[in-house]
């Protein structure tokens, strides 16, 4: 048996690890006003292609990863964290002296953003953006919803925290998001993991839940992104962002695929019938926004 001595040992790193972390985030609260606001969010959609295209925007020169080191690409402030204020939510981007000084080393315009899936769905999300940064530039991935609803379903198995097959999942969605969407609204500060989790079949009504974000920004702050486009010429998605964004041109010697989840085909009883139920859904969707989104026709 570890003596007490051996036991304190093992426990000081970690009491120095979260000591250390705590600073960090009390440093960046106190300098929160140096800390000027993100310049784009990717606000969605989630299992679309979010994570893969953050890290290939990070990569480049002028574009800072969050503060401090650990957060990986969203301070999940106008869904999960709202009630921290905007001091907590500026705390997690570059001070202005930091931007002159990448825009100095790099000859450019820093371009920094967050990427938070949840942003899109969430019912008080776009006002929230509006209200702070109504000049911000917004990046939406779209997918193919019925794919997107099945690697929804396979990430929540994964981590071990959807215990029913898929075809069951759908149907349980009803009774396990009743009412979340609702307490929502009414209970600001609430955080619903229901809402993130179980929304297999709902995340895929897309311009229901992008109406919000249409009616407060100008479409020209708005890029849209067919996921198959990032799956199937990342580069060219890549440079398209970039130029949206306003920042130079800038190669990647790859263009690796993040949280990939490679499982069975999903059973055609269940593509057919999701096929059928977002076909009005995607057919709205294609008319509002002018894209030419061929996701039946994949199916097909």
């Amino acid at each position: 048996m570890a003596s007490i001595r051996d036991r304190m040992k093992q426990l000081v790193p970690t009491q120095v690890t979260v000591r250390v972390k705590e600073s960090l985030v009390d440093y960046g609260v106190r300098t929160s006003d140096r800390r000027p606001l993100p310049d784009f969010l990717i606000i969605g959609t989630k299992r679309g292609g979010t994570t893969s295209l953050w890290n290939y925007l990070i990569q480049h020169p002028l574009v800072p990863r969050l503060f401090p080191a650990w957060n990986t690409k969203s301070a999940h402030y106008f869904e999960e964290h709202w009630g921290r204020g905007e001091a907590w939510y500026r705390s997690h981007f570059p001070t202005q002296r930091q931007r002159d000084a990448l825009a100095r080393r790099h000859g450019g315009p820093v371009r920094v953003g967050e990427a938070a899936p949840l942003y899109m769905f969430h019912p008080l999300a776009a006002q929230r953006v509006a209200a702070l940064m109504p000049t911000v530039k917004l990046i939406v991935l779209l997918r193919d919803p019925v794919e997107r609803a099945y690697s929804h379903w396979k990430e929540r198995r994964t981590h071990g925290i959807e215990p029913l097959d898929f075809a069951a999942a759908l149907a349980a969605e009803p009774e396990r998001t009743a009412g979340e969407r609702e307490r929502l609204i009414a209970e600001p500060e609430s955080f619903s993991e229901a809402y993130d989790w179980y929304t297999y079949r709902a995340r895929g009504r897309y311009l229901e839940h992008l109406e919000p974000w249409l009616e407060r920004f100008d479409r020209s702050q708005i890029l849209f992104l067919p996921s198959e486009d990032l799956y199937g010429d990342a580069r060219a998605t890549y440079r398209r962002t970039l130029d949206f964004l306003g920042l130079p041109a800038y190669d990647l010697p790859n263009f690796k695929v993040y949280n990939d989840r490679r499982s069975a085909p999903l059973d055609p009883a269940v593509r057919a019938e999701l096929t059928d139920y977002y076909r009005p859904y995607n057919d709205a969707l294609r008319q509002r926004l002018g894209l030419d989104l061929d996701w039946a026709d994949r199916a097909a």
